[in-house]
């Protein structure tokens, strides 16, 4: 199947699944899942494979075994193709529109360890910074959730970098609220275009940190 464009439908069921999270809703709107949501958005992933490689599409169905929302449909259709040193990139459809990013999400300790010492290293911390600035202007901003409220042991709070010090992923991120461009065939390459920016972010984490060498953490 060829990408035709998402359609309004498309972030219309999320907006009205926040409110009709049920089982019931859901299976009288499956068919609408399926044509408006899933099926472009793998024939999306189709299309810019040769690129970037094939995709991880993740479930619609949230796990609540652990979890106090019991809520039995994610808010969100997602996908992210892990690429060199491990990073990733990744794409969310949702009422709010497409989310675009990609980096390290939930790195190993020794990679925040590094992460943090070259932030504070005058040395080197400029290609950081350049790096940040390209980002910021191709639209994509740092991940800030999950962030210290306080400095990392070691570090002070009127550290200059403080802000880069308390981050505790290695992300950016870059809503597209929804618009024509994304019901056109082209929206395909502007996905592409967005992947390549955060490919760019992605080759600075992994020449300056690399991967992981810690055991992955349960999950």
């Amino acid at each position: 199947m060829s990408f035709a464009g998402f359609t309004p439908d498309t972030f219309a069921f999320f907006a009205e699944l926040e409110v009709n999270n049920t089982k019931a809703w859901w299976e009288l709107n499956k068919a609408r899942y399926e044509a408006s949501v899933r099926a472009p958005l793998l024939a999306l992933l189709e299309e810019i494979a040769p690129e970037f490689g094939v995709a991880k599409v993740y479930r619609p169905y949230r796990d609540t075994r652990f979890s106090l929302d019991k809520t039995p449909y994610k808010d969100r259709a997602a996908a992210a193709v892990f690429t060199t040193g491990s990073t990733g990139v990744y794409l969310e459809i949702s009422a709010r529109g497409l989310y675009l990013g990609g980096g390290y999400w939930m790195p190993g300790k020794d990679q925040i360890d590094r992460f943090r010492s070259l932030i504070d290293d005058v040395r080197y911390f400029g290609d950081l910074e350049a790096t940040v600035e390209e980002m910021a202007e191709a639209g994509f901003a740092l991940y800030q959730e999950g962030a210290l409220k306080t400095a990392p042991r070691g570090f002070t709070p009127d550290h200059p970098r403080i802000h880069l010090l308390r981050l505790k992923h290695m992300v950016v991120e870059r809503l597209e609220v929804p618009a024509e461009w994304m019901y056109q065939t082209s929206a395909a390459q502007m996905v592409a275009n967005h992947w390549r920016k955060v490919m760019i972010w992605n080759e600075w984490l992994v020449e300056n940190l690399g991967p992981s060498t810690e055991p992955p953490k349960p999950r």
